[in-house]
């Protein structure tokens, strides 16, 4: 097994979006990677800060006749929370800690005229196996702040000293335009990238959803993927302590034929925020563990 696949296993376990991450270092051209950190893209504004009122009349939203800021309402539905970072160790196989990972909800705003949340990932290979394979990528995501179908999906990859940029607006009906620094992907009614997808499991209500399933964009490409409740008060044990969890199975289907290389299975924390604490993928040649380390 290649040092590139071993790390690239690790990365697929926690954010689903690195195997598009590879397919397209290998079949898209290189496109340079600006320095620093990335900028919002065209149409996207931060929701303003919510402010206490001063008395119960004064409770009511209030928006100014003219205002370059647009407020996006509360689903109370979602469990999100702005701020909330997530950080994970990758084990593959023998190897521990061979990558680390961390989601974290950079914000909420509005998008296209869409109230939208703002989701992040970031993926490093960690020493000794960083001095052979250096992996520094970065996975971005505008998705619906009801249903986080996503709005635009973007990959900013740095592998090997190799930099590459992927930016793409999703469409189900091709008459959305793409702005100049992204191109369009046609997809589905209701897509989710592989970040979306991690917080819709989140927010699912298992105890009257038992299965569910979604198209999801990766990248690449376009899957089929089902999720099924398992189990309702497992127990496990991360570096970031013990928790009682729900168990649920993951399938992925291209073309209506299910992958059998790979299986997956989530463990969401029966808490409150309904935390994914850990992430096992099981493959032909390898099995990887994925555990939370920190909640913030």
């Amino acid at each position: 097994m290649s040092v590139r696949t071993t790390v690239g296993i690790a990365v697929l376990a926690m954010l689903g979006c690195a195997i598009g991450a590879f397919y397209y270092l290998r079949a898209r051209e290189a496109r340079p990677v600006p320095e620093g950190v990335s900028p919002e893209p065209t149409g996207f504004r931060d929701a303003p800060a919510p402010t206490k009122p001063a008395s119960t009349a004064a409770a009511k939203p209030h928006q100014p006749a003219v205002s370059k800021k647009v407020a996006a309402p509360v689903d109370a539905a979602l469990l999100l929370r702005a701020g909330e970072v997530l950080e994970y160790t990758a084990n593959v196989s023998n190897l521990e800690n061979v990558a680390s990972l961390k989601l974290q909800v950079a914000g909420r705003g509005t998008f296209l005229g869409k109230s939208v949340w703002h989701l992040q990932a970031f993926a490093h290979t960690q020493s000794p196996l960083r001095m052979v394979f250096e992996l520094d990528d970065q996975f971005d995501s505008y998705s619906d702040a009801a249903t986080m179908a996503s709005l635009q999906y973007e990959m900013r990859l740095n592998e090997r000293g190799q930099k590459v940029e992927s930016i793409q607006r999703m469409t189900a009906t091709g008459k959305e335009p793409a702005s100049p620094e992204a191109a369009q992907a046609r997809v589905l009614p209701g897509t989710r990238d592989p970040l979306g997808l991690m917080q819709y499991l989140r927010n699912v209500d298992w105890a009257k959803t038992p299965e569910v399933r979604c198209p999801v964009y990766d990248g690449h490409k376009l899957y089929d993927v089902r999720a099924k409740l398992g189990a309702t008060s497992e127990k496990v044990n991360v570096p970031a302590g013990d928790y009682s969890v729900s168990k649920i199975g993951i399938r992925v289907f291209d073309n209506g034929v299910e992958t059998k290389d790979a299986s997956f299975t989530l463990y969401l924390a029966n808490n409150a925020a309904r935390t994914p604490v850990l992430l096992e993928a099981v493959m032909p040649f390898a099995t990887a563990r994925v555990e939370l380390l920190k909640a913030k």
